[in-house]
């Protein structure tokens, strides 16, 4: 494994974006290394791809930031990209850095999103939810989480339940 800060930041991103496998191995490692880094030059390098012309670019940036620190930084980023996006698989990312930054301040851009056409955008609503409604939870938030255990789409349906459940200590009934 290579030290922290061993590797060039932008040879890094290199090696994840030359990964075609968004789950691939070689990308993720690669962003493991920059997340450790926790620098500066890292959360700019991450920013800018925010605002790639690819998805690949988009989904790398915000893969990056989710992780990587900075959340004073980086949320307004994410709220951004949470509105002009239009790539599911990007938003999707979004909504995972999201609940990776615990961050109650992004509850409007999730609330807003878990009404989304595509269910991999509402799993992703559902999974952010529970992680950024903080303690107590936010009432908009458990509101925003009941509807979500109603979707059609079952693993969207089941995650939310699950994350009503943690959050309130309550198992929720299958409906």
């Amino acid at each position: 494994m290579a030290m922290i800060g061993g590797a060039a930041v932008e040879s890094l991103i290199e090696t994840a974006l030359r990964e075609q496998d968004q789950e691939g191995a070689a990308r993720w490692r690669a962003i493991t290394q920059l997340q450790e880094r926790g620098d500066l030059e890292t959360f700019t390098a991450a920013r800018r791809l925010c605002s790639g012309k690819t998805t690949a670019e988009r989904m790398l940036g915000v893969d990056i930031l989710g992780r990587l620190g900075f959340v004073d930084r980086t949320l307004p980023v994410l709220r951004a990209m949470s509105v002009r996006e239009d790539d599911c698989l990007v938003l999707y990312s979004v909504l995972i850095a999201f609940g990776h930054l615990r961050d109650r301040r992004a509850l409007p851009s999730v609330i807003a999103l878990a009404e989304h056409d595509d269910p991999r955008i509402r799993y992703g609503a559902a999974y952010a939810l529970p992680n950024i409604m903080g303690s107590p939870p936010d009432p908009t938030g458990l509101a925003a989480l009941r509807r979500l255990t109603l979707d059609p789409d079952e693993d969207v349906a089941d995650w939310a339940r699950l994350g009503l459940a943690l959050s309130t200590g309550r198992e929720v009934e299958d409906v």
